[in-house]
């Protein structure tokens, strides 16, 4: 299993022609079926996603329509274990607490291999490694 971090889904919407390759990469990412990811990465998404200074902006009823098609991964939700797993995984790593909420979420999931472009490309947090699927 592999989990997904934020990024990936925005790049996914991202209309910016700066960001057509990785938007073919988390597109393609998408499109597996071995994939997880948390409520948290769900609610980032709608927040960035829908914020007014996105200059392609989605309406609310269109992130809602991609998070309901995104439901059909695995999703961990957030819990006081995991709250309290991540806030022992911030002040070990070194990470803020966002980070590592998505790193226990991971974790949770026994997922081995975390997609994120905001984390250390390599970096292992104890069996969960963090690849950058948009790094060339």
């Amino acid at each position: 299993m592999r989990f997904v971090d934020t990024n990936v889904l925005l790049y996914a919407v991202s209309t910016a022609d700066d960001e057509r390759e990785k938007r073919e990469v988390a597109l393609s990412i998408l499109g597996a079926d071995d994939l997880a990811l948390s409520v948290q990465v769900l609610q980032e998404f709608y927040v960035q996603a829908t914020r007014s200074s996105r200059p392609d902006r989605l309406t609310h009823d269109q992130a809602v329509s991609l998070i309901d098609s995104w439901l059909r991964f695995q999703v961990q939700e957030t819990s006081i274990t995991l709250l309290q797993q991540a806030l022992s995984t911030s002040v070990r790593w070194q990470v803020s607490y966002w980070d590592a909420a998505i790193v226990e979420a991971a974790r949770a999931l026994r997922c081995a291999t975390l997609l994120s472009e905001d984390l250390q490309d390599g970096m292992d947090f104890a069996g969960v490694h963090v690849r950058d699927p948009f790094r060339a």
